[in-house]
């Protein structure tokens, strides 16, 4: 199915672009999160006339996302969470733990689908987060999960 493309979306195209995609994903996806329009005629003279304002809202998406990373990039933020003997975690600790605790410490409304680990946080120890704020701006954060002494 051919779509065109309102904003920039890393791995799959820039703005104004028409790209075949499956049929499911312009659907469920990029049309369902007006991401994309269906390629037909009278969308792509509308996406064409639009083009420098979508242009527009993108760069100042991508302006706050470089502050927002500024703000954020190498910070090193700290979790206690209940631990076997072996210093593995009961459970491990989710992209949503991860929002959440960022909103608490520096109020920034990161969306977990944002948060990518290098890996699954399943063990005590200090780990490598991957954010993506913007297709083209990239931060990472230290996460630093510790034993919480006390079981409740």
């Amino acid at each position: 199915m051919k779509v065109i493309l309102l904003e920039n979306l890393k791995k799959i195209g820039s703005i104004g672009e028409i790209i075949d995609v499956r049929r499911g994903f312009a659907r469920n996806f990029l049309i369902a999160n007006k991401k994309a329009l269906y390629a037909s005629k009278e969308n792509i003279s509308k996406v064409e006339k639009i083009k420098s304002v979508l242009s527009k809202k993108d760069n100042e998406k991508k302006q706050e996302a470089k502050k927002t990373s500024v703000k954020i990039d190498k910070k090193e933020y700290k979790i206690k969470r209940l631990c076997t003997e072996n210093n593995e975690l009961y459970g491990s600790v989710k992209p949503t733990e991860i929002s959440k605790l960022i909103k608490e410490n520096d109020s920034f409304e990161i969306k977990p689908s944002m948060i990518q680990p290098v890996r699954d946080i399943k063990s005590i120890g200090k780990f490598k987060v991957k954010i993506s704020l913007h297709p083209e701006v990239d931060t990472e954060i230290l996460i630093n999960v510790v034993s919480s002494e006390t079981t409740q």
